[in-house]
């Protein structure tokens, strides 16, 4: 009888052929040029698109000297100790300045955002003045300048605002209208087809017959594609067959920029998506030493980059926002920022052995005396769905880690940073 040798197996702990996940990361990035077309679109439509020209001010913000409280604007000159008497001459609002000049011992009344008059520089709010007639007395300690905005201490004429593949963000859309733009240029959007893979899974609706199981996949690759700005091609579910396959893989690369499948990926009898990505383009990995996704192939098919990602449900979104968001930010021309990390207690004991990078999923929580720490949703299971719906972070456990007890400082990766 020939001697038996054991194929590598997803359950293998050391895998010398697998990259580690920050050169999976590196190998995406090498691919990757950003886009170059664009677009014009109205000031509202731009917001989380990617920029194309930069913003620069054609103005300078504010306009004009104004007030930053409603009060009495004066001559600072005419500031004398802690109690002084000045002659109201008349009133200014917000878009109706009062059209004169201020002279010394002279104030007008002032409305918050009003346009500074002439010769004066300071503002004197109306809490600290008593009035009789039209005489305004000054009380308590005052300083020349205090309360008064001045042109362009904002925006000057000429600054660049936002650079080139900066994404726009609400308080963005208000920076930009206050510079008086209607409209944005910006970087296309990218378009993303993908689809789940396998005889059997059935679409939200359907009966489930005997071995069958609803299509999740399609649902949470849609939501994290709509969250980052891409225009999804859901191209349904593919059965485990080459010819369908293979076709389903062409007309994806043909209409997309990136094309995504979810299952198929591993070392099943079934499981062809490797195989067509050799047949129809290149295959530049597919193994990570990661828990959960170790299997994830990522290469190109003609023009179109490639993920096929693993068909458990979590490990489709762990993949995700670890290899393909970064992927499709910097494809989209956006300025890439690595995921922001932070340092936590863990209440919980974590179970681990070496050997593979972990992404365990965890719940960001504030304990009895007000601190933040982090404790793991349970069970990890790459089929847990519901652990990635509980947690609110990834507990990043690099290849080392063989465990740990509770009350051990982590790497912790919130959610609020990926997307």
């Amino acid at each position: 009888m020939a001697e038996f040798i054991p194929q590598e197996s997803c359950a293998d702990i050391h895998e010398p052929n697998s990259l580690t996940v920050s050169q999976a990361q590196q190998q995406i990035i090498d691919l990757i040029a950003p886009i170059t077309t664009w677009e014009k679109c109205s000031l509202r439509d731009s917001l989380d698109r990617n920029l194309h020209l930069p913003i620069i001010s054609t103005i300078q913000v504010p306009a004009h000297n104004n007030s930053a409280m409603d009060g009495y604007a004066i001559q600072g000159a005419d500031i004398s100790g802690t109690q002084f008497s000045l002659k109201k001459i008349g009133t200014a609002f917000a878009g109706h300045p009062y059209e004169g000049e201020v002279n010394s011992g002279e104030c007008i009344r002032i409305m918050t955002g009003a346009m500074m008059p002439d010769g004066c520089d300071t503002v004197i709010m109306q809490e600290h003045v008593e009035i009789d007639n039209k005489t305004v007395t000054v009380h308590g300690l005052q300083i020349q300048g205090q309360h008064a905005r001045l042109a362009g201490e904002d925006i000057q004429t000429g600054d660049v605002l936002l650079k080139e593949g900066h994404q726009v963000t609400p308080a963005d859309l208000g920076l930009i209208a206050s510079l008086g733009f209607s409209e944005v240029t910006v970087k296309r959007k990218i378009r993303v087809a993908f689809f789940s893979t396998g005889d059997e899974l059935r679409s939200v609706g359907q009966i489930l017959e005997a071995g069958q199981i609803y299509d999740s996949n399609r649902y949470t690759l849609y939501g994290m594609l709509k969250r980052l700005g891409i225009e999804p091609i859901d191209m349904g579910v593919v059965t485990d067959d080459k010819d369908a396959l293979r076709s389903a893989l062409q007309l994806a690369s043909e209409q997309a920029d990136v094309v995504i499948t979810s299952g198929g990926v591993s070392v099943g009898d079934a499981d062809y998506v490797k195989e067509m990505l050799e047949e129809l383009g290149q295959v530049n990995f597919w193994k990570i030493a990661m828990k959960p996704g170790r299997p994830l192939a990522f290469g190109k098919i003609n023009d179109a980059l490639f993920f096929g990602l693993p068909g458990n449900p979590v490990s489709v979104m762990v993949t995700f926002y670890q290899f393909v968001t970064p992927a499709l930010k910097l494809l989209a021309g956006n300025i890439t920022r690595r995921y922001n990390t932070i340092q936590l207690n863990c209440v919980s004991p974590i179970r681990k052995r070496p050997g593979r990078f972990e992404f365990q999923r965890g719940v960001l929580f504030t304990n009895a005396v007000g601190q933040t720490e982090v404790k793991t949703t349970g069970e990890q299971g790459s089929g847990i769905l519901r652990s990635m719906s509980t947690a609110n972070c990834f507990i990043l456990l690099d290849e080392n880690c063989d465990g740990l007890e509770p009350n051990s400082t982590v790497t912790v990766q919130p959610f609020s940073g990926l997307i």
